[in-house]
């Protein structure tokens, strides 16, 4: 599967990616989007958007970031996507059938909330920091009963915010609670996932793991540096 986070597309960037992901059908089954796709969550970016990712040869399955909800105007952007094809999961799951695989994804754009030696505090700041405080922990609630409902070989959830500090290393310590949520790490254990995905953390780094000793990888697009990076996972038909 191909995956990438933090396109932050706008008319600057119109065309920047297209070439690349044009060719993924010789290198991925899927393409999975992990969050601020556009720069500012205008309709104008969102145009540029869908320019990119129209048309592809392998399905694509997104989840939008706390840039595309700039404007709030998510829902515009979600139904945009849709309309082009492509699956914007919110708290929501799909199966795929991928070389006779069942491929499920499950997806939310998680929040705030802090790890283990780096808490946050949910009461304090803007009422737009408060939201998003709240948004981890709830959205880690609705990732785990997402990915509970999937009968599949094969369980990916995808989410914006991080789930783990490992890929969080590089970023400023002091903004670690604003950057994602223990609780999601939580969620992809609990809930069977057999590997997870995030964006947000530009300074961030690409490898990390659950408690549980699922891994995660951060593919924001300044982490991994390419237009989506490839990985490769093998169902396990006891799984």
């Amino acid at each position: 599967m191909a995956a990438v986070g933090d396109l932050h597309l706008c008319e600057t960037l119109r065309g920047r990616f297209r070439p690349a992901l044009l060719e993924l059908g010789e290198r991925a089954d899927v393409l999975l989007l992990a969050g601020d796709l556009t720069d500012g969550g205008t309709l104008r970016d969102t145009e540029v958007l869908c320019a990119e990712i129209a048309d592809l040869p392998v399905p694509v399955v997104a989840v939008l970031g706390n840039h595309d909800h700039d404007r709030r105007l998510g829902f515009r952007i979600a139904m945009r996507l849709g309309e082009i094809g492509v699956h914007v999961l919110d708290g929501a799951a799909i199966t795929l059938s991928v070389n006779g695989i069942r491929l499920g994804i499950a997806g939310v754009m998680g929040g705030s909330g802090g790890f283990p030696g780096h808490p946050g505090n949910p009461d304090e700041g803007s009422a737009e920091h408060r939201a998003r405080y709240r948004r981890g922990p709830a959205d880690a609630a609705r990732l785990r009963a997402a990915l509970e409902t999937l009968d599949s070989d094969l369980r990916i959830a995808v989410m914006h915010f991080s789930p783990v500090v490992d890929t969080l290393v590089g970023e400023p310590p002091k903004i670690y609670p604003g950057l994602g949520c223990a609780e999601l790490a939580d969620a992809v254990d609990a809930g069977g996932a057999h590997f997870a995905i995030h964006g947000h953390a530009h300074g961030g780094t690409e490898f990390g793991r659950t408690p549980g000793g699922i891994e995660v990888r951060n593919v924001s697009h300044p982490v991994i540096r390419a237009a989506y990076r490839v990985y490769e996972l093998t169902a396990r038909k006891d799984a």
